[in-house]
């Protein structure tokens, strides 16, 4: 079996004529929509808590006064 590489496409690609290379656009982006509608949807809300330990022991108005008072140099 050959291994077909993205530059060997891309190079085939390139030797098409405009009209098939267009066609291929319009075939290409309906196969990327039709997987993409395969795959689960994700929900903002799953990164909910992701990191808090790193602020555990972080006074929340310490840390907005510091980063204000490094806005002016």
């Amino acid at each position: 079996m050959q291994t077909v590489t993205y530059a060997k496409s891309l190079d085939l690609i390139q030797q098409l004529d405009l009209p098939d290379q267009m066609k291929l656009i319009d075939q290409l982006t309906d196969l990327v929509r039709q997987q993409m509608t395969t795959y689960p949807g994700h929900s903002i809300l799953e990164l909910q808590g992701l990191g808090r330990e790193i602020w555990q022991d972080v006074d929340a108005q310490e840390y907005v006064d510091r980063e204000r008072a490094s806005w002016n140099g």
